[in-house]
């Protein structure tokens, strides 16, 4: 479905700034810390999944926005 939208330019440019929120970065940074030490349990492995995919979703929706705007990710 290739349907073109009109959006504010503002709303635009807000979505390339989106990041985790600073504690949910703190524990997915830590969460694959202790990944690559093995020392994760079952409940921590699902969040690391669950966090790193957010962080992937959140990763490519402001590489799409940057897209309309004609940048390159910095």
């Amino acid at each position: 479905m290739d349907t073109t939208v009109d959006a504010p330019l503002q709303w635009v440019e807000s979505i390339t700034t989106l990041r985790l929120p600073e504690q949910a970065d703190q524990r997915l940074q830590d969460l694959m810390d202790r990944n690559n030490e093995g020392q994760l349990t079952e409940s921590e492995r699902a969040d690391l999944a669950a966090l790193a995919e957010l962080s992937e979703r959140l990763s490519l929706v402001r590489a799409e926005a940057l897209h309309l705007l004609g940048r390159k990710p910095s």
